[in-house]
Order: C-alpha cells, then sequence, then structure tokens
C-alpha cells in the first residue's frame, strides 16, 4: 500500500510539472505575441549617433512622446547602410538619413515622403600628422567616407574643382565610430565626419579643411515610408511626433546639448570633455526640405 500511494504522488507531480512547462511555455508565447504586436503598432525610426537624432533621443528620454500619447521606438545603428536596410524592409516606419540616400533608396523602388530637413551638416577632418590644411592637397590621400551618401556628394563637390596632383582616393568606412578611430589612429588620412564625432576628432588636434555648412546644401532629411504612414492611425502617430519633436528642439535650443550629458553619454557613447566642448547647435522644428536641395545631382557611380 505504501508503495502505491508513493506510486500515485510521484504521477500526479509529473502531471503538475507538465502542466507548468505547458502553461509557461504558453503564457511566453502570449508574451511575445503581446510583444510583437505592440511593436508593430508603434511608431519605429532608424537613427545614427549623429547630432542631427538628438531630438528623437531627447524627446524619448524626457518622455515626450509618451506625454502625447504616441509609442516611438527608436533603432539605434552605427552605419547608414544598416538604417537602410531596416527602413527598406520595412522593419522602421522612418529614418534621419540624407538626401543622397533617400534618392537611392527612392529608385529601389522604396516610396517614401520627406517628413522634414535637419541640421545635419558634416566636416572634412585631416588628421594631424597629414598635415593637409587645403583641398588641393589631398592627391593620394585617402578619405573616409560612405559610398552613395551625403559624405560621397561632399566629395563630388570639393574635389571637382581642385588641382590635384594625383587622385584622392575615397575609402568607405560605413561605421561611423571606426570611421572616427581610423582617423584618430592615423589609418586614414581625412574624414567626413558630424558631430559629435567631429569633436572628438577636433580636440585630439585633427583640422578641419571643409565644413559642409559652406557648400550651402541642407542635405539631412527624416523620411517615413508611405505604404507603413497613410493611414489615419499613422497620421496621428505622426502629427504627435512632430509636437514632441519640436518641443525637443526648443529645449535643446535654450540649454544646448551639454545639458542633456546623460542623453549623449547613453546614445553617442562620447566623453565628458567631448560634451564640454560642443558647438551650439540649432535645431529647427519639423519642415519639408527645400526643392533646391532635394533637386541636388546625384553622387557619380565609382
Amino acid at each position: 500500500m505504501k508503495h502505491i500511494v508513493i506510486y500515485i504522488l510521484l504521477a500526479i507531480f509529473a502531471v503538475s510539472c507538465g502542466n507548468s512547462i505547458e502553461e509557461k511555455e504558453r503564457l511566453t508565447r502570449a508574451e511575445r505575441q503581446r510583444l510583437h504586436r505592440e511593436d508593430s503598432l508603434a511608431l519605429k525610426f532608424a537613427v545614427l549617433p549623429t547630432a542631427d537624432c538628438m531630438p528623437l533621443f531627447l524627446a524619448k528620454e524626457l518622455r515626450m512622446f509618451d506625454t502625447l500619447g504616441v509609442d516611438v521606438r527608436l533603432r539605434c545603428f552605427t552605419a547608414q547602410m544598416d538604417c537602410d536596410t531596416a527602413f527598406v524592409g520595412g522593419s522602421v516606419e522612418g529614418i534621419v538619413t540624407d538626401i543622397v540616400r533617400v534618392k537611392r533608396m527612392t529608385a529601389g523602388g522604396t516610396s517614401l515622403d520627406y517628413l522634414s530637413t535637419t541640421g545635419a551638416y558634416w566636416q572634412l577632418i585631416a588628421s594631424r600628422k597629414s598635415r593637409l590644411k587645403r583641398i588641393n592637397q589631398f592627391g593620394d590621400k585617402m578619405i573616409a567616407m560612405t559610398r552613395y551618401s551625403a559624405t560621397d556628394y561632399l566629395c563630388d563637390r570639393v574635389l571637382a574643382g581642385a588641382k590635384l596632383s594625383s587622385m584622392a582616393f575615397r575609402i568607405q568606412v560605413n561605421d561611423v565610430n571606426i570611421r572616427l578611430r581610423m582617423l584618430l589612429n592615423n589609418e586614414m588620412d581625412a574624414a567626413w565626419l558630424a558631430e559629435p564625432l567631429a569633436t572628438t576628432a577636433r580636440l585630439a588636434g585633427n583640422n578641419v579643411v571643409i565644413d559642409s555648412r559652406d557648400v550651402n546644401k541642407r542635405l539631412g532629411v527624416i523620411a517615413v515610408r508611405k505604404d507603413r504612414t497613410a493611414d489615419a492611425r499613422r497620421r496621428k502617430q505622426l502629427a504627435a511626433f512632430t509636437k514632441a519633436y519640436n518641443m525637443a528642439c526648443d529645449s535643446l535650443n535654450a540649454n544646448g546639448m551639454g545639458r542633456y550629458a546623460d542623453v549623449l553619454r547613453k546614445y553617442y557613447k562620447v566623453d565628458d570633455r567631448t560634451i564640454s566642448a560642443l558647438p551650439k547647435l540649432k535645431f529647427n522644428h519639423i519642415e519639408k526640405p527645400r526643392q533646391q536641395d532635394i533637386d541636388l545631382t546625384s553622387t557619380s557611380k565609382k
């Protein structure tokens, strides 16, 4: 009898464990489905650790999006091509990018709208050991950039009128952090960098040769997919996004980027020296790009 009782108890225990595991798996599946559903309904943007993304980072960290009732999720990358992959593949609805890359994505069949221009700019910074001060000294020198992007277009513009002793070499370095490290390690003669990476490079004694703001082209933009933002619910999300974005711009213009050191450390991985040296930047409210910028000549295919 004693053995029978033990067997019964063991059987009950085994059944209860089986039910517990099955229930746990069912709950896990349900949780995954819930999270997937929430993510699909959220408004997602592909972003880079560049200053033009700071209004999005700030609005996220200060819960401006939440306050206005919009679930905005940021997909952080360190290379433009990875942002493009997410955007073209439809895993995000929006992207912070530049006009040259937008044109390339459009040519590839991605239907999109310009949501806004941004204040993005790039500096061509030469390694302190290269002793480069003028663009006509760049013959046989290596410039780190990204193909089919604003930096590629800027290379076209600044090199076109330069009298070089020999060809300058454009080296594709997609990851912006690696591009900075290669310049700091003197593996590149020069590199196109956006803020705050440009500030880090300048602090290390490297020389600014060209500033894209002198070219009179506003190349930075925010774009959204037409097929993912056309319905009434998405338009309502974009309206709330716009309001939060503008609020973040107002805060940045009033206080400066350095006031939000915690946000900079989290998203940009910069040190306090860089944060203290950041230039005063102006962040504009959401506004469509100028037609003269949209109509820029495409970069050559190399």
